[in-house]
């Protein structure tokens, strides 16, 4: 298909977001912009978060990990052991944290690190939000967007930090005015975009396999693309250590990110919010079995059609397409053109809710936690909106720089990046939270807590390297952020002392 002709699909898509975000933004305030005037529908909500919380990365990656090897076998379905640790960090999150933050009436939610030890770890948790979602944010655009560069606009003669900037800048313009309010509502259809776009790809594939569905299933089995449970404790993606660290994945990068809660304490009530989480929680676990599903057919189709594994490569037509380059080269090179213009827009459709949301939750948690706008006596709704703006464009820029050291680093699978960011930077958010909510113990003034919260992470990048020599060839997979937040955890209860 003419590069050309996709990229005007891209184009056209754009211009339908950027209606809804001229429609949604009319009236709007700082105070839509940074919780949507509390008054979101929790039903949009949930829906919506679908797309934040997949992104590019479930999209494109998720099924790539099906027939990645791992020592003597395929990873298959392995992936879905952290999925189901992320249903009990969602109950975690709906009965502890939202009774919390509805309780605190927050609009960010480090506010409650203001409330309960004072202005240096409100500021530090905030921070550490800010590199984390940034990174996170900035690895699952690369990846889109990355695959537009390599699929589309190479052959258009198009440069990688255009590409980049351009798709930033389409980001900008509908987001700069409504924020929270018009991310509701691109990020629902978005999500319909990009569900649709999964579906239709999984029943043609279906169609094109000359066998039946139970045969489909019979064929995964015996490649080994089901395979659920890793029973090697030494592995990373052991079992229990995917479950837990599903868990703890969970309950930080959602119920401890300003970007995801901020949606959800913008629903009216704590009952809607948590509905919307139980909610969201249904879908998310349904989408991803999907997604795996999904890998599972692509890996048989390529095998059936003249693909062949050659040590850790999956060889097919000379290229090696395994990981992330495998959904992206069968949708656009080797079906139809329709299925190729259906991946693209719900490849958009995954790349914009992580990336729009990610914009508007670190600009709003720049202002309100780091300037603190909110809090300054004088300042008005005038110089507020000046401020949030030239924040909001700040780090659009940050985005672009981030992008370009992803597009350096050039990884085939992300999703291994993000997950690995997660654990470092995220740990020092679950050890403040946890300290603060299971004891009452004071933390002094001054910055101990951002030494001990920089320590931390450290120290388990450190225990990480060394933990094959030193454990018999054990290796530390999505429980590294358990341990990030044990250590500060520690290190907080050290330098704490008991309430007068």
């Amino acid at each position: 298909m003419s590069p050309v002709l996709l990229f005007s699909f891209v184009l056209g898509y754009f211009l339908l977001l950027l209606g809804v975000s001229m429609y949604t933004a009319r009236n709007a305030t700082n105070e839509s912009f940074f919780i949507g005037n509390r008054n979101s529908n929790w039903m949009l909500v949930a829906f919506g978060m679908i797309g934040t919380s997949l992104s590019g990365v479930t999209f494109v990656s998720v099924p790539g990990t099906v027939g990645n090897i791992s020592g003597l076998s395929y990873n298959g379905f392995s992936y879905f052991q952290v999925v189901l640790g992320y249903i009990l960090g969602y109950m975690v999150i709906a009965y502890v944290l939202i009774p919390l933050y509805y309780k605190l009436n927050l609009t960010s939610i480090y506010h409650y690190l203001d409330q309960r030890f004072g202005r240096e770890s409100y500021k530090t948790g905030a921070l550490f939000f800010i590199i984390s979602r940034t990174f996170g944010a900035t690895a699952r655009l690369f990846l889109v967007i990355n695959v537009l560069q390599i699929f589309i606009l190479d052959e258009m003669g198009v440069p990688f930090v255009l590409t980049s900037s351009i798709i930033l800048f389409m980001i900008l313009l509908y987001t700069f005015k409504g924020g929270v309010k018009t991310i509701v509502y691109t990020d629902t259809l978005q999500t319909t975009f990009m569900l649709a776009g999964l579906i239709i790809c999984i029943v043609y594939i279906l169609t094109q396999i000359d066998l039946s569905f139970l045969q489909v299933i019979d064929s995964m089995q015996e490649k080994g693309y089901t395979k659920l449970w890793i029973t090697n404790f030494n592995s990373k993606s052991h079992v229990l250590k995917n479950i837990i660290g599903g868990a703890v994945i969970a309950i930080a990068m959602t119920g401890l990110d300003q970007e995801m809660m901020q949606k959800n304490i913008s629903v009216r009530t704590m009952k809607d919010s948590q509905k919307n989480i139980l909610t969201f929680t249904t879908i998310m676990v349904i989408v991803n079995l999907l997604f795996l599903f999904l890998g599972g057919l692509l890996y048989l189709y390529t095998t059936l059609n003249g693909g062949a594994y050659d040590g850790n490569q999956l060889l097919f037509e000379g290229k090696n397409i395994i990981g992330d380059d495998l959904f992206p080269t069968i949708a656009l090179f080797h079906l139809p053109p329709a299925i190729g213009v259906i991946f693209i827009i719900a490849l958009i459709s995954a790349l914009f809710p992580s990336a729009d949301g990610a914009l508007t939750a670190l600009t709003s948690s720049f202002c309100i936690d780091i300037l603190g706008i909110r809090r300054q006596e004088g300042l008005t709704e005038e110089k507020q909106k000046r401020t949030r703006i030239f924040v909001h464009l700040s780090f659009a820029i940050v985005f672009l720089i981030c992008v370009m050291a992803f597009k350096w680093i050039n990884n085939k699978s992300i999703i291994g990046i993000i997950l690995d960011l997660a654990g470092y930077t995220y740990g020092p958010l679950l050890g403040l939270f946890s300290f603060g909510m299971l004891t009452k113990r004071i933390l002094p003034k001054g910055y101990g807590v951002t030494v001990v919260c920089l320590l931390a992470p450290a120290i388990c990048y450190a225990l990480g390297k060394a933990a094959p020599s030193l454990f018999n060839e054990y290796q530390i997979g999505f429980e590294m952020l358990l341990i990030n937040g044990m250590l500060t955890f520690f290190g907080l209860w050290m330098l704490s002392k008991k309430p007068d």
